[in-house]
């Protein structure tokens, strides 16, 4: 297999439609081995449309350039209650890539 699967965390904030189904926000990846592009990704906000924007701002971007420009597409683009659970399991998500690429020495 080529790609890799991995998970980043972050709690959700109160009032959250998502927070009566989750305690926390899971942002997951699946990543092409070697050079670390994500090529599916998905996420536990509650609506459909709240995941596809998660899915396309993901999708095609390389953690081997770092988690940099997401969050900052996030800060300046996503209005909704989740932003900073999305940016914190965003970076949540780069660690235990940069985590993984350093037991695979691929960096």
């Amino acid at each position: 297999m080529n790609t890799v699967f991995i998970a980043g965390y972050a709690r959700l904030p109160a009032g959250m439609a998502a927070k009566s189904v989750y305690e926390t926000l899971t942002i997951t990846a699946e990543i092409d081995k070697k050079y670390g592009v994500i090529v599916a990704a998905n996420c536990t906000l509650a609506t459909e449309h709240g995941r596809h924007y998660v899915q396309n701002l993901l999708r095609g971007y390389s953690l081997q350039d770092g988690i940099s420009i997401p969050v900052e597409e996030v800060n300046d683009h996503y209005l909704g209650k989740a932003g900073n659970a999305i940016v914190s399991a965003l970076k949540d998500l780069q660690k235990q890539y940069d985590n993984y690429a350093k037991g695979k020495k691929i960096h």
